[in-house]
């Protein structure tokens, strides 16, 4: 039986992994409190500079490594992937965002493989990044087709 009420009681939710605890840690504004975003490009070896925010790059999967380390090292318990997808794989369907070899799907990969649980990985569901018109959905008639667009997003986060 649940008894007294907010601040005297406060319900509680397991939290399995040390990432999420700190995510979710209240009022404590630290490293664990950020989620740090990489930008992602196709390539080997690559740290290409964002023009529009200095000292900020977008890197290629194998570069994730030193990267990853160093996100865990300064305990922050999670990192956002975006990718640059090069536009010979746009098309007006957003096709390469159902691609299971896709830059995000691949970084994915990588990541949980050589870190295992140890950080949480955020990724944006959205056809943006694989569009040519740029923009989240699907157009006709330059107008956002919503249910068709559910779909592709639902079948996106799955597979992500």
């Amino acid at each position: 039986m649940i008894t007294g009420k907010y601040p005297s009681l406060r319900l509680r939710r397991t939290r399995k992994y040390s990432w999420s605890r700190r995510l979710t840690q209240e009022n404590n504004l630290s490293s664990g409190d950020l989620i740090y975003p990489i930008f992602l490009i196709e390539g080997k070896n690559k740290k290409q500079a964002i023009k529009s925010m200095p000292g900020i790059y977008r890197y290629s999967v194998d570069q994730l490594g030193v990267i990853i380390n160093n996100v865990i090292k300064h305990k922050i318990p999670m990192v956002a992937l975006f990718p640059s997808t090069p536009n010979k794989k746009k098309d007006k369907f957003g096709t390469e965002a159902l691609n299971e070899n896709n830059l995000v799907c691949r970084a994915i990969r990588f990541i949980k493989k050589r870190f295992k649980n140890n950080i949480g990985i955020m990724t944006d569901v959205a056809l943006d990044p694989y569009t040519t018109h740029g923009h989240d959905g699907l157009l006709k008639n330059n107008y956002v087709i919503n249910d068709k667009t559910i779909d592709v997003l639902i079948k996106q986060s799955l597979l992500q």
